[in-house]
């Protein structure tokens, strides 16, 4: 049976692509007055820079802003002037800065899961942005553990299942991303909850996982948490 979930932060625990899209367009918005957008594949350039980005900066919104300086100063040709750079700067420090607020029916899910299981928060990205994060929201004490990683692979959760001392098969993994989230944890013989969210980070779109999968639930909103929990719960130990 089912000892452990984990639950994911960012877009399962409390709101964020959407400040990182916000803040796409105000980086949009200032390489309009240089290139244009029209002609240009701005989103898919600055996709490609946060990519190759990410095995130096990690995830987050330190390494975006860095991203979007790069991306500015090749996609003008180093014309960008440096009231423009620093604007970008400014937009990396507002992401960093965003109010941490709760989905709606969170807290009462995790509250559910706590009632039954012990449970671990496991997310990634900027040691500090993530820390601040955990500690506003008010949910850190339901918690056993909190792991902040680097990055969300089958070698990270094996690593951690043995920290955790248990098998995958007693694990569960609640969390918006079928690429971070869901899919290393089933392929390695867990199991997992699918709390979709608005919108999503193009990254986290390429995965491998179909629709179903026989070790996976997808649930609308919070409040359908606990209930799958359990039914995955009785598929475990049956």
């Amino acid at each position: 049976m089912i000892k452990m979930v984990g639950f994911d932060g960012d877009d399962t625990l409390w709101h964020s692509e959407g400040y990182y899209q916000a803040a796409h367009a105000a980086f949009s918005e200032i390489l309009g007055h240089y290139v244009d957008l029209g002609d240009r594949g701005l989103h898919d350039d600055m996709l490609l820079t946060e990519r190759r980005n990410l095995a130096l900066f990690g995830y987050g919104a330190k390494g975006m802003t860095l991203s979007m300086v790069e991306t500015a100063i090749a996609l003008t040709d180093a014309r960008i002037s440096a009231k423009d750079i620093h604007r970008l700067v400014e937009i990396g420090k507002g992401v960093l800065q965003h109010p941490v607020e709760l989905l709606p029916g969170i807290r009462e899910a995790v509250e559910a899961v706590a009632d039954e299981h012990a449970l671990v928060l496991i997310t990634k990205g900027d040691l500090f942005h993530q820390e601040k994060k955990v500690a506003r929201s008010g949910l850190a004490d339901l918690f056993r553990r909190i792991e902040i990683v680097s990055e969300k692979n089958a070698d990270t959760y094996r690593r951690l299942f043995e920290e955790f001392a248990v098998t995958p098969a007693q694990f569960a993994m609640v969390g918006n991303s079928l690429r971070s989230d869901i899919e290393p944890v089933v392929r390695l013989g867990g199991w997992g909850v699918h709390v979709p969210y608005h919108v999503t980070w193009s990254h986290e779109l390429d995965h491998g996982l179909g629709d179903s999968h026989e070790r996976m639930l997808t649930v609308e909103s919070p409040a359908g948490i606990p209930a799958a929990v359990r039914a995955l719960g009785e598929l475990a130990g049956g």
